[in-house]
């Protein structure tokens, strides 16, 4: 069972649905694998991509990573049975003779080739990935629908109030009963922000923020101050991801549940953040990206070690906004999945046809990830001819 070709394409994505507003010129990579399997009269091919919030990582993964995985001998590739592939012993080679350390950039590249792996090895076997990563970690048999929120937020260039309400809006009309919204250019546009947002919602209790990692150590403890009487839902990434002495002072001084780790990207740097960053295992959010990660097997490792070390899975809510999240919190039984329902095209929102109910969504059903389910996600892929 192999691997016979990859391809990577770089495409830009935006923050915002209007093509109009500047988005920091963000790209991602749209990543292809093909397999010497055969379904139907066609190949079985596995769809990935390089999440949101990075940039493309063309180089890395045409240079680097997919040589390793097309040079290998075919039979190390297939799981024990032989009936499907191991996208663990993809990864293994993938990740054989990198030194530990260097994470900022390669998990990326790795954790779309991963996806594209994860979905292949899916497909081959008939069912959602949902399912198989539940059997192949030993979980129980997913759930069919999964809690998510909103994520976007993010502030306008222009008329910025008007158009945060109406985004929220949009997203409570979506059947969201939570979201989450950006912060920090200062405490007086932050706190006007969340009363706009939190009116559209049941209550400031279902609103998040996140600070992007903006904050010192002065600037977080007057932001948590500022938050401390809104009784928001979470306070999400407010320094440095590696300055856990900031992270753990403003948790002293912040009393509400706090999100970290969507910028960090290994186990090793995990055990930092739990053992350094001042988290309380009781309230707080892990917010992990699984692609980028070193894709769905890296983050297995996360979600292993921190649940071992005390955390509940209730505790994780991947980062991402698409709809390979929805299938990892099914298959290992974690809290839920951020969803954006405007921002990222054209990953955003749900497959077609599928309604948020009560703030749960619903896990696609199609083997594989279902990105064939998402028409504007599909027709990206098939730019490639894939």
């Amino acid at each position: 069972m192999r691997i016979v070709a990859i391809s990577e394409r770089t495409i830009p994505v935006s923050r915002y649905a209007d093509p109009a507003l500047p988005s920091g010129g963000l790209t991602t990579s749209l990543v292809t694998v093909t397999t010497d399997v055969w379904r139907g009269g066609h190949p079985v091919i596995g769809h990935g991509y390089a999440s949101v919030g990075r940039f493309a990582q063309g180089g890395l993964i045409r240079e680097r990573f997919a040589p390793r995985l097309l040079a290998v001998a075919g039979a190390s590739l297939a799981d024990e049975a032989g009936t499907t592939l191991d996208p663990f012993r993809a990864w293994a080679v993938m990740m054989n003779g990198e030194k530990p350390g260097g994470h900022g950039e390669r998990c990326v590249a790795v954790g779309a080739l991963d996806m594209a792996i994860w979905d292949a090895a899916a497909k081959i076997a008939g069912e959602p990935l949902a399912a198989l990563l539940a059997r192949r970690t030993g979980r129980p048999a997913p759930p069919d629908t999964v809690p998510v929120y909103a994520g976007g937020g993010y502030p306008y260039p222009a008329g910025d109030l008007d158009r945060l309400a109406g985004e929220i809006a949009h997203f409570a009309n979506l059947g969201f009963t939570h979201a989450k919204i950006k912060i920090g250019a200062d405490p007086e546009c932050d706190a006007r922000r969340i009363e706009v947002a939190a009116r559209q919602l049941p209550g400031s209790a279902h609103l998040a923020v996140d600070a992007m990692n903006r904050f010192d150590l002065a600037g977080g403890l007057a932001a948590a101050a500022m938050l401390g009487p809104f009784g928001l839902w979470w306070f999400e990434d407010i320094c440095d991801p590696h300055d856990f002495a900031t992270q753990a002072a403003v948790a002293a001084a912040y009393p509400a549940p706090i999100a970290a780790g969507e910028a960090l990207f290994s186990v090793a740097e995990a055990r930092l953040l739990d053992r350094h960053g001042g988290l309380r295992r009781d309230r707080d959010i892990l917010v992990f990206d699984p692609a980028h990660c070193y894709g769905l097997t890296g983050y297995c490792g996360i979600v292993e070690t921190l649940t071992a070390a005390g955390w509940p899975r209730e505790a994780f809510w991947p980062h991402g906004g698409h709809l390979f999240a929805l299938h990892v919190v099914a298959g290992l039984g974690l809290g839920g999945a951020e969803v954006s329902p405007l921002a990222f095209a054209p990953f955003r929102g749900l497959a077609d046809g599928a309604r948020i109910n009560g703030g749960r969504a619903p896990v696609p059903q199609a083997p594989g990830i279902g990105f064939e389910l998402h028409g504007e996600a599909w027709r990206a892929f098939k730019a490639d001819g894939a």
